[in-house]
C-alpha cells in the first residue's frame, strides 16, 4: 500500500497587510509553531499533517506554510500548528472564501525556488490579469 500524497487547505491572510507582514507574522514564531485558530476540526485532519495550509492575500495563492498537527483548546476551538516559515509559491489566482477550503496536491500551485522567484509576478497583477481572462 502506498502512502497518499497530503492533503492541503486554503485561508485568507485575513489581518495581513501585505505578504512581508504575513512573513513577519509568521517568522515571529522562532522556533516555536505558528499557531492559527479554527472553530471545528477539519474532518480530513488526519491527512493535513504533513501538508500544508496555502495563503490566499489579493485572491491570490502566494505562499504556503507546512501543518505540524491540530490541538484543541480549553475553549473546545482548534489549533492548527504551523511551521513558522512562508515558503512562496508560483502565484494563481484564488477567490477569496471564508475559513478553509480542502486543496489537494495535484491542484497545489509549485513552491518557487530561489532561480524562479524572480519570474512570479505580484499577487495584485496575478488578480487583474485573472479578472481579464488572461490567466
Amino acid at each position: 500500500m502506498t502512502d497518499a500524497a497530503p492533503l492541503h487547505m486554503t485561508k485568507i491572510a485575513f489581518s495581513a497587510t501585505s505578504v512581508a507582514d504575513l512573513r513577519a507574522w509568521l517568522e515571529g514564531h522562532g522556533e516555536g509553531d505558528a499557531l492559527m485558530t479554527t472553530r471545528y476540526l477539519p474532518k480530513r485532519h488526519e491527512e493535513m499533517v504533513g501538508g500544508s495550509l496555502y495563503w490566499i492575500y489579493e485572491h491570490t495563492l502566494i505562499g504556503r506554510s507546512p501543518i505540524r498537527r491540530f490541538t484543541q483548546r480549553d475553549d473546545g476551538r482548534w489549533h492548527i500548528h504551523l511551521e513558522p516559515v512562508l515558503i512562496p509559491v508560483m502565484p494563481r489566482p484564488k477567490r477569496a472564501h471564508q475559513g478553509w477550503r480542502y486543496l489537494s496536491a495535484a491542484d497545489a500551485p509549485a513552491d518557487l525556488d530561489g532561480e524562479t522567484a524572480g519570474e512570479a509576478m505580484p499577487a495584485g497583477l496575478v488578480r487583474d490579469l485573472s479578472r481579464l481572462g488572461l490567466m
